[in-house]
Order: C-alpha cells, then structure tokens, then sequence
C-alpha cells in the first residue's frame, strides 16, 4: 500500500472521528440556557412563594434546597458556568436555611402564650424572623447580581 493511498484512507477518517467528537461537544449556548432554565426554576420559587405561612415558609425551604441539588447535579462542561452554577446553588442553600429558621420563628410566634414570658417568645421571633429575612434579602441581592453575570458571559462569542 502506498503512502498516498493510505493518506488518502486516513485522512477522511481523521476528520470524521474530529467532527463526531467535536459534534458531541455541547455549545456554550445550550449550556448557558440549561444553566438559566434551571436557575430560573429556583428563583420562581420565591417569587411565587413569599413564606407569610409557616407551612408554606418551610416548604419554600425545602423546594430551594431541591433548586439548590438540581443545580449541583447539573452537568456542564464550561469551566466558567460551573462557577456559576456552583454559586447559585450554595445561594439557594443559603436562602433556604434563612427561610427556615424565619418559618420556624413565625410559628414559635404563633404558638407563644399570651403571658409576659410569650411576648418575650415573640419578640424574640420577630428578631429572628427579621434577621433571617434581611439575611435571605442578601442573597437575593447576590443572586441577582450573578444573573446579569451570567447573561453578559453567555451572550460573549466563545
């Protein structure tokens, strides 16, 4: 077999096995709006669950903890929107924990008797509560902030 046959065999076969490689590749375009959907998923949660219930405060914690594992097992390829993803997650992680123990303190409110020793239980709840809310407001001012961080990378060419 001569050297030009063979080049002319290995050739076409080299860039056959390049492009289905390349092709299996995900873009960064369909990463980022893997990423922004399952980001936006979380964030709906809050927006349409304002906590005012202790029921639904501690179910809007637990959703965001599952926002938060659905993010983590997100597979993404490019290194900057891992970062990302890694950051939002531990958002949610953060935001929930906040709106738990506001959830929590709201019913301890609920449930403190109407004596000297219950107003002390709701003063204490409305500290808590405000503390945790303000804390979970941060966040969210955070997470809004890595939103228009992700949007400008993923609107970047490669």
């Amino acid at each position: 077999m001569s050297i030009r046959i063979l080049f002319k065999i290995i050739t076409p076969l080299s860039l056959s096995l390049a492009l289905l490689v390349g092709g299996c590749e995900e873009t960064k375009k369909a990463q980022c709006q893997r990423l922004i959907k399952t980001i936006a998923e979380g964030t709906s949660l809050v927006q349409s669950n304002k906590g005012y219930q202790v029921v639904t405060s501690l179910q809007l914690a637990q959703d965001l903890d599952k926002a938060a594992e659905k993010l983590e097992k997100l597979n993404l390829e490019d290194p900057k929107l891992q970062e990302y993803k890694n950051s939002f997650a531990q958002i949610f992680k953060n935001m929930s924990q906040e709106v738990d123990k506001a959830g929590k303190a709201l019913g301890a409110s609920k449930v403190a008797e109407a004596s000297k020793s219950g107003r002390g239980k709701i003063r204490k709840a409305r500290t808590d509560i405000k503390l945790a809310l303000n804390t979970a407001l941060k966040y969210g001012k955070q997470s809004d902030k890595l939103e228009i961080e992700i949007g400008n990378y993923c609107k970047q060419e490669k």
